[in-house]
């Protein structure tokens, strides 16, 4: 997703939904890209989500399926505007400060909290992953070399149609939330859980995906949780063809499946 949305669009959008259900903005969340997310109390956090962001189209969906459980809760929301108005996770710091064994034992936890069976609305990764590793191939993005494997592995692969997954379970989207974390910023569609092992791979932001045996541990834990080991390595190919990866950085992903 190259296209960058309109922020003073997206910050008019959030003071008219604040302003129909007598909330407070306060200052928005640095790492917000493609939404408005501002806490409106200390209890609640008001996000309004770019139209052009289809990922996320059916975040307050998934939202209610989880109703706390992995997740922060759906309080309220307007479709027509792209509005949430969520719990807000305090104190909210992200696995990113944590030492790298509590972070991946925090995430593993999450995330087995969020895979739980689903159906309709959610749209099914099988149907939407071929058109990005077309867009990624014919845009020339770092990792667009991956493509042709990817496409190998994707042709490979038994895609589970019956589960719902986060889409983007990394370490900035799950935030302490007194003694436990939960998930934000679902990305919710229907797939196999592997498929959110690769955000967590790449992240946090600080990090560069070159220890590979880092890479590996990360792995293992997530197999230990269930997984299978050669689809978390598929879909970390897969992904990365299409999200983009650095040339260092796609080597290793190239490796972990040769």
């Amino acid at each position: 997703m190259d296209e960058l949305p309109d922020s003073e669009q997206l910050k008019a959008i959030a003071e008219a939904v604040a302003a129909d259900w007598g909330l407070e903005l306060g200052k928005p969340f640095a790492l917000s890209r493609y939404s408005y997310v501002a806490p409106v109390s200390a209890k609640a956090v008001l996000k309004v989500a770019w139209a052009g962001d289809d990922e996320s189209l059916h975040e307050a969906e998934s939202l209610v399926v989880w109703d706390g459980d992995g997740a922060v809760r759906l309080l309220r929301s307007d479709p027509s505007r792209r509005a949430l108005l969520q719990e807000r996770a305090r104190p909210g710091t992200d696995l990113s400060v944590l030492p790298e064994a509590q972070a991946v034992a925090a995430a593993v936890d999450v995330a087995r909290r969020l895979w739980r069976p689903a159906a309709e609305p959610f749209r099914w990764i099988g149907d939407v992953v071929p058109g990005w590793l077309d867009a990624g191939e014919r845009d020339g993005d770092e990792g667009s070399e991956l493509v042709p494997l990817a496409r190998e592995l994707l042709d490979s692969l038994e895609v589970g149609r019956s589960l719902l997954i986060h889409g983007d379970l990394h370490h900035h989207n799950i935030l302490s939330h007194g003694d436990r974390y939960v998930a934000i910023d679902s990305k919710a569609m229907l797939g196999d859980p592997e498929y959110d092992v690769p955000s967590f791979l790449w992240n946090p932001l600080s990090y560069r995906m070159t220890d590979r045996a880092r890479t590996e541990e990360r792995i293992a834990a997530f197999v230990d949780a269930g997984l299978d080991d050669f689809k978390i390595r598929a879909w970390t190919v897969i992904r990365a063809a299409y999200l983009g990866a650095e040339p260092d950085v796609a080597a290793l992903i190239r490796s972990l499946v040769r």
